[in-house]
């Protein structure tokens, strides 16, 4: 009996997982293709990560 409240819990839990995962990968395209929120672009091209290169990001962190 307990194990089958544990196995149906964890297939809710499972499918809540998937249902997150999805809606965080559909609101990332949402933003980041279509511009919704352009405040976002200028955050990232301000903080000065939006041109650096490979070489660029390795010697950040060298630094730190």
């Amino acid at each position: 009996m307990r194990w089958e409240i544990m196995k149906k819990a964890e297939r809710i839990l499972l499918k809540v997982a998937v249902a997150q995962f999805l809606f965080l990968l559909l609101a990332q395209i949402f933003i980041h293709r279509f511009g919704v929120l352009p405040e976002l672009i200028g955050i990232s091209k301000y903080e000065g990560t939006s041109k650096m290169d490979h070489t660029d990001i390795l010697e950040v962190f060298r630094v730190r």
